[in-house]
């Protein structure tokens, strides 16, 4: 049991649990696999590698990142003369994990990391279906020292978070559905808990001139089929100019030519299948004419799939879509293509692939949490970056530094030595003149305004004075 922990004893804490994690891959990798995640080298480089990544990163920087600062002398307003400041990062208290399916590991796991690390307790409530993994994340917790007094593990059915929610906690961080995060928060509201909420995305990849087609249709493969397309800043969207748009998509479908079925979670077939219903009824064309509605419904089991004549406007355009499908958007320029990003409900990432310089300055224009130049998802594991989405994408964010300080709200302790206390003194008819030339002197335009500002208050000043004397 933990008694007390300095925050940098915490921190060490945390990340002595990585060579636990190693010691018991093979187990979490079993409890990880599923019809949708059948290959274990994807819980390996999509979830405990990063997830140990981030705990060494909270072992070496944690404490650093959560030290309390001093607003001294330096910088003070010439008025709060005698004044000194402490700005501390204090936990939140009570912390509520509410964590996702499709990766079950690395998003709760390094939550509630960053939580502990900064002193909250842990609630941690796991999705459906991802028990087992639930319980060897918390087992790892408890090998050093996390008692149930510190993170306590939850069941994964629905009344586990709403009881919860409704015994009131502190902070909320859920990993999920921009719907569920609605319900979430509509729970949430009568407490007024503080809230982060990582949600759903409907990515896009902008192909802009000049960009290296056989990395851009690679990167989408790689993006549409890793985790069975289950990743929520996987491609689902690519923007393209309309004279490039049939070598682009001969490209991508070449590509995918030999990719296998995939297996799609329970809870997003019939979203899907809808919106591929949808779809085709507005027009779209299936490129690689695998799609087959009846298997998808009743098995779950669907091949990658490009969708072509998608407009923007068209729902599957704006739909948070867990699997291996890609609508092609044609547009006559590049600005509209960062149009089309920043009208999108949803604004979790995008990838532009292009010459850097270009690109770079496109990136700079998306009013999305994340862009990847020439790559996609896989630069998101980097454990001092921060993620987290704007929109129906959610608000808040997890991971890095920032994420860290998420963990924490601030307390600011200020104290005043001195006998310099001008605010506790009654008023007099000159203590106008007196601070209104105080700040015209500070504050003024020009060197001439803050020389009248100067002369007004020696003449308060003065006046004070004389009255002093008469009396």
């Amino acid at each position: 049991m933990i008694q007390d922990d300095t925050l940098r004893q915490r921190c060490r804490r945390i990340a002595s649990i990585a060579p636990i994690i190693v010691e018991r891959c093979d187990e979490l990798v079993d409890a990880c696999s599923s019809d949708w995640r059948v290959d274990p080298v994807e819980t390996i480089t999509g979830e405990l590698l990063p997830f140990c990544s981030s705990l060494r990163w909270l072992g070496k920087h944690g404490g650093k990142v959560l030290r309390s600062r001093s607003a001294g002398w330096l910088g003070r307003p010439l008025w709060l003369s005698g004044v000194t400041s402490v700005i501390e990062r204090v936990p939140h208290g009570d912390v509520l994990v509410l964590g996702t399916w499709n990766y079950p590991v690395l998003l709760p796991g390094v939550q509630i990391a960053q939580a502990l690390a900064a002193g909250n307790t842990v609630q941690f409530k796991p999705a459906a279906g991802t028990e087992r993994s639930a319980e060897i994340l918390v087992d790892c917790f408890r090998d050093v020292g996390f008692d149930q007094s510190k993170l306590r593990l939850l069941g994964s059915d629905v009344e586990s978070a709403t009881g919860a929610i409704d015994a009131g906690v502190d902070l909320i961080v859920l990993t999920g559905s921009a719907a569920t995060g609605q319900n979430v928060l509509a729970r949430s509201s009568s407490t007024l808990a503080a809230s982060i909420m990582e949600l759903s995305g409907c990515d896009a990849v902008l192909a802009i001139p000049g960009c290296n087609t056989g990395r851009l249709v690679k990167a989408i493969r790689f993006g549409l089929t890793f985790n069975g397309g289950a990743t929520c800043i996987g491609p689902r969207r690519l923007l393209v100019l309309k004279k490039n748009r049939d070598k682009v998509v001969g490209a991508l479908t070449e590509e995918l030519k030999d990719a296998s079925e995939v297996v799609v979670h329970p809870a997003a077939r019939g979203s899907l299948a809808d919106n591929l219903a949808s779809a085709l009824r507005r027009g779209a064309n299936e490129t690689r004419c695998l799609y087959d509605e009846p298997k998808l419904r009743t098995t779950g089991r669907i091949a990658p799939l490009v969708l072509t004549d998608v407009k923007p406007s068209d729902p599957i355009a704006n739909a948070d879509i867990f699997a291996p499908v890609i609508s092609v958007i044609e547009v006559d320029r590049v600005e509209a293509m960062i149009d089309v990003v920043n009208k999108c409900d949803y604004r979790l990432a995008a990838s532009v692939f292009g010459p850097e310089k270009r690109a770079r300055s496109i990136a700079e224009r998306l009013r999305v949490g994340t862009v990847v130049i020439n790559d996609l998802i896989a630069p998101t594991a980097d454990p001092r970056l921060p993620f987290g989405g704007r929109g129906k994408s959610g608000f808040g964010v997890t991971r890095g530094r920032e994420g860290l300080l998420a963990m924490t709200t601030i307390r600011v302790v200020s104290s005043r030595r001195g006998r310099m206390t001008p605010h506790l003194d009654r008023r007099t008819p000159r203590d106008r003149g007196l601070l209104q030339g105080l700040m015209t002197f500070l504050h003024g335009r020009g060197l001439q305004k803050r020389v009248a500002g100067l002369k007004l208050m020696q003449a308060s000043v003065k006046t004070k004075a004389d009255d002093v004397g008469s009396s």
